[in-house]
């Protein structure tokens, strides 16, 4: 996979987050939320493990807006799966975004180590 793309996916699930706090009231977190995407400029293994840490806490906050408005849908009779079909896939897409950073291409550009490889079977000395 490209790098851009690569870098593509947290830039957009950091936007949809800004779009959820701005429409939730919460400017100054959606302000945050709108700068953070800069620190994919700055190839440092903080940022990564930051930008990591926002976009787990993201995927939280998905689901539970999605737990909180299809409960308020449920008790007013009103059709609540596509509600949690459509959160669910941003919180899939998020948590998709956090995992980027997992690749390999991403971890040489952030200056992260390698992931360790799994380890032989050993077989059992007779």
């Amino acid at each position: 996979m490209r790098l851009v793309a690569l870098l593509l996916l947290p830039a957009l699930a950091l936007l949809l987050l800004a779009a959820h706090l701005m429409h939730a009231g919460l400017e100054p977190l959606a302000a945050v939320a709108l700068l953070l995407p800069g620190l994919l400029a700055v190839r440092r293994a903080w940022s990564a493990r930051l930008l990591q840490i926002v976009l787990a806490v993201a995927v939280i906050e998905w689901l539970l807006t999605a737990a909180a408005l299809a409960r308020i849908r449920a008790s007013h009779d009103e059709p609540y799966l596509r509600l949690l079909a459509i959160l669910g896939a941003v919180a899939l897409f998020t948590a998709v975004a956090a995992a980027a950073f997992r690749h390999p291409r991403l971890r040489t550009y952030f200056g992260l180590p390698p992931r360790p490889r799994a380890a032989p079977a050993s077989t059992p000395a007779d």
